[in-house]
């Protein structure tokens, strides 16, 4: 569990970062549009925040990966990966939105909800 830890921390703390930081690129690179309103621009950092929130949880536990709060917080980012997949998948679907960053982002999820639930159902209580 240290390992999907550790990319979690890394990986959703940078993705964090790059809607808090630039948002109209992350968002653009996600959607293929940008958040053209001020409330468009506000969800996105509040986003990132989010992101960097669980990175930051994700960096902190790493250490103790047989430890109840590990266990907890990876069985919430099995829940978490899997809704954003369908998110994202409904989004490229349905919702007819398109870039670069969509597909990826999705495969991203995709893989680390599996990872996850791996190495959630590996580990011992």
């Amino acid at each position: 569990m240290k390992s999907v830890l550790a990319v979690t921390a890394v990986v959703e703390a940078g993705a964090g970062l790059a809607l808090l930081v630039l948002p109209a690129l992350a968002y653009s690179q996600l959607f293929g549009s940008a958040p053209d309103t001020p409330a468009g621009m506000t969800v996105t950092r509040i986003a990132g925040a989010a992101l960097v929130a669980i990175g930051l949880a994700c960096w902190f536990v790493r250490h103790e990966p047989k430890s109840r709060a590990a266990r907890g917080l990876v069985g919430t980012l099995v829940l978490y990966n899997a809704v954003v997949l369908a998110v994202l998948v409904h989004s490229g679907l349905s919702a007819g939105l398109s870039s670069d960053g969509l597909w990826p982002a999705a495969s991203v999820h995709a893989a680390m909800a599996v990872w996850c639930a791996v190495s959630l159902f590996r580990s011992p209580a």
